[in-house]
C-alpha cells in the first residue's frame, strides 16, 4: 500500500502543471451539480486529460506559482485529496486555495525550486520535520520547501478540520 499525505514520507510520481491553475480547472463547473466521484472524472480535463484516469495515491502535483486562484471552492482541493493525491508542490497558492486544502486534509508545500521537477519524476515528500519540510528527488537530493506550522500537518494527518475536531471531542476532556 502506498502511504498517503499523512504519512512522513511518501512516494509517487509526480504531475507537472503550469502556473495560475485555477479552481474551475481542478473542479469543473458543468460537474460540481455531482458528487465528487463525477468531479473527479473531470478533474484537470482541460489541462491534463490523462490526469483524472491516471493519477494514483500518493501521486504529486508539482505546478507553477498561484495554484488555485479562482473561486472559493471547496472541491477544488477536496477532488484531489478524493483522488488520493499526496501533496501539492508549488512556489505559491492563492490565499482562499491554502486554507481549504489544509482544512479538507491536501498538504500543500511551498516550495520555491518546484520548477526544477519533471512530469513523470518519482518523488517522495518528507515531512517528519514541520520545520524543514522537502521534497525528495530519486537521486536522494533535496528540495527545501518553506516550513508548516505544526497545526496545519497535525490537520492534514487528522485528515482534514472536520476530522480534527472529531477526534478531539471525541477524546475526554483533560
Amino acid at each position: 500500500m502506498t502511504p498517503t499525505a499523512a504519512s512522513p514520507t511518501t512516494t509517487g510520481r509526480a504531475w507537472r502543471l503550469p502556473a495560475d491553475v485555477d479552481t474551475d480547472q481542478l473542479a469543473p463547473g458543468q460537474a460540481m451539480k455531482h458528487g465528487i466521484e463525477v468531479v473527479a472524472r473531470h478533474c484537470l480535463q482541460g489541462l491534463r486529460p490523462d490526469f483524472a484516469g491516471g493519477v494514483r495515491r500518493g501521486d504529486v502535483i508539482v505546478a507553477g506559482p498561484g495554484f488555485g486562484i479562482g473561486s472559493s471552492r471547496e472541491q477544488a482541493a477536496s477532488v484531489l485529496v478524493h483522488l488520493g493525491l499526496a501533496a501539492v508542490v508549488a512556489p505559491s497558492y492563492a490565499g482562499l486555495y491554502f486554507r481549504n486544502a489544509f482544512n479538507v486534509g491536501l498538504l500543500l508545500l511551498t516550495c520555491p525550486d518546484a520548477a526544477a521537477l519533471a512530469d513523470g519524476e518519482p518523488l517522495a515528500v518528507d515531512i517528519h520535520d514541520a520545520s524543514a519540510p522537502a521534497v525528495l528527488r530519486a537521486d536522494g537530493t533535496r528540495l527545501p520547501c518553506a516550513p508548516l506550522p505544526p497545526f496545519l500537518l497535525d490537520r492534514v494527518r487528522a485528515g482534514g478540520l472536520l476530522n480534527e475536531l472529531k477526534q478531539r471531542f471525541a477524546r475526554p476532556p483533560a
